[in-house]
């Protein structure tokens, strides 16, 4: 891991490889180190950098909410750093909030999207009392929380399947810090409805999503894209397409980067 320091913290990322750039934003509970074999892919042929977002691997909390812009903010003074100018973004989940926010307040870096297994749409009220209730649940019994929370995010089928690869990533989100999670679900509560983004922006966007997907679901998805040209690809799974889907994830991505760099 690389480091940077930013506003009295430490935000950490790797950078893997040469050629036109790609950031990797990962999602709540998970680390840069969830892309890497992504990373080992694509870094023959691009430069890829992938940065822990606040609160999250090597990189510190800034505070008791961190809002999907610090993140953004946080990402950019990276780039910025490493003198990049533009980039395709992919995010998985909360990383395709940030990749958004990106969009939105540094429009000239962002040479192309991918929202995985994400939205742009708000927060409904159901989706903020479950954000609530999640910060309670983190506060009463961490471990609990993360073990449950993990488990939920693939399709009930994967639950068995991949048991190795569930414990891995349970490990992973254990390392995250109590008040990293309670400033991510505080910061994804509030975050703003960016889908005018989708309808608006000259930016190829690809948008990957899962029919089985426990917390997102797919039809109410699909209705964000009504009159844009944003790319859909669906995958039978769960909300976990980097392991749910890993091959068929990995080809489509190469392909959608291909076409726009």
């Amino acid at each position: 891991m690389k480091h940077i320091h930013y506003k009295n913290s430490t935000i950490s990322y790797t950078d893997t490889g040469n050629g036109p750039t790609l950031v990797l934003l990962h999602g709540f509970l998970e680390n840069s180190n969830m892309w890497e074999h992504y990373i080992t892919e694509f870094s023959k042929q691009y430069r890829v950098i992938a940065i822990d977002l606040l609160g999250h691997g090597q990189t510190d909390c800034l505070g008791y909410i961190h809002t999907m812009e610090d993140m953004a903010d946080a990402v950019y003074a990276v780039l910025e750093k490493l003198e990049i100018t533009q980039a395709v973004f992919t995010g998985h989940s909360m990383g395709g909030y940030v990749a958004l926010a990106i969009a939105e307040l540094y429009p000239d870096m962002v040479k192309g999207i991918v929202l995985q297994n994400s939205t742009s749409k708000a927060d409904s009220e159901e989706r903020k009392l479950n954000r609530d209730r999640a910060i309670n649940a983190v506060k009463q019994s961490y471990a609990n929380f993360v073990r449950l929370a993990i488990a939920n995010l693939f399709s009930e089928e994967n639950r068995e399947r991949l048991t190795a690869e569930i414990e891995a990533v349970r490990n992973e989100a254990l390392k995250t810090p109590v008040q990293g999670i309670v400033a991510a679900l505080e910061g994804m509560k509030i975050r703003k409805d960016r889908e005018i983004l989708l309808h608006t922006t000259d930016i190829p966007v690809l948008l990957i999503l899962g029919k089985k997907d426990p917390v997102m679901n797919y039809q109410d998805s699909l209705s964000q894209l009504d009159g844009t040209n944003v790319k859909l690809i669906t995958y039978p799974d769960g909300h976990m397409a980097h392991i749910e889907n890993r091959e068929a994830l990995t080809t489509d991505l190469l392909q959608f980067y291909k076409a726009i760099l």
